[in-house]
């Protein structure tokens, strides 16, 4: 466990506060300040950078219930881009059946699987560099419910036509508020990304904006009009609320519901 000491934290706090994030350097072996700040200087950035290929399963696997949840009524693919297991538990104490996908999992290859939904995982850095993973998500746009979280709602917006960028403080930590717009109610959320979805960029005739965060007016959730979407920004399986953000996976199970039934009038 690293520690440091003789620093002004408060002066680095507002120095942070006017240039916005940076690189740093914290050394055990080498205290040499110049090559320190070299390091820090050539140390690769995250715009551009695919960090999902980095994090995400190599292997199409089945999510193991416990045994304790409620009984399977829906089959959910989890399209792994470095995805958190406490969203693999929350779906299926939802009801949901789930199986995790690598990150370069192709739409028909989705599809062949049979799910009734597909969940677009959180993940690390900037989502304009993963644009194979944007094209599988805009192929699967209309064919089945979509239910994107932090990273997946980023390549959602791309997907839908809106545009990304790289905020200049990230959203850390689990005190974040988060305003849902249609009901007013506010939620304290957990969040853990640098880049956000451009506002401006997207069609609102479109999709609604359904949250913003309070700190700074950021999208924090949207959802097609027509289409069986929604996504949020932050992170509705950690629970700082503590249950605030926990009825969105309740959500999805009735978008499928109602989409499952749709289908089968249709037929």
């Amino acid at each position: 466990m690293v520690g440091i000491e003789g620093v002004d934290t408060r002066a680095l706090t507002k120095h942070i506060r006017t240039a916005g994030a940076m690189k740093a350097v914290i050394s055990t072996e080498c205290f040499d300040e110049k090559e320190l700040i070299g390091k820090a200087r050539s140390a690769p950035g995250i715009l551009g950078r695919d960090l999902v290929k980095e994090v995400t399963c190599q292997t199409i696997y089945q999510w193991e219930r416990r045994g304790e949840e409620a009984p399977p009524r829906y089959t959910v693919v989890a399209l792994d881009c470095g995805i958190k297991w406490n969203i693999l538990r929350m779906l299926v104490r939802a009801g949901c059946e789930v199986t995790v996908v690598p990150a370069h999992t192709r739409a028909e290859e989705i599809m062949a699987l049979h799910p009734q939904g597909v969940v677009l995982s959180n993940g690390p850095g900037d989502p304009a560099a993963i644009s194979y993973v944007v094209d599988t998500v805009r192929a699967l746009i209309g064919r089945l419910p979509l239910f994107g979280i932090c990273l997946g709602h980023q390549m959602l917006g791309l997907a839908l036509g809106g545009k990304t960028y790289k905020l200049k403080f990230g959203h850390r930590g689990g005190n974040q508020p988060v305003k849902d717009l249609a009901s007013g109610k506010v939620s304290i959320t957990s969040q853990n990304h640098g880049f956000c979805v451009d506002i401006e960029s997207l069609k609102t005739s479109e999709i609604d904006l359904t949250h913003v965060n309070l700190n700074d007016h950021t999208l924090e959730g949207m959802r097609h009009k027509t289409l069986p979407i929604f996504s949020v920004q932050y992170h509705p399986e950690a629970a700082p609320g503590p249950h605030d953000a926990s009825y969105l996976f309740d959500e999805f199970v009735s978008m499928m519901k109602r989409w499952t039934s749709a289908q089968t009038d249709r037929h």
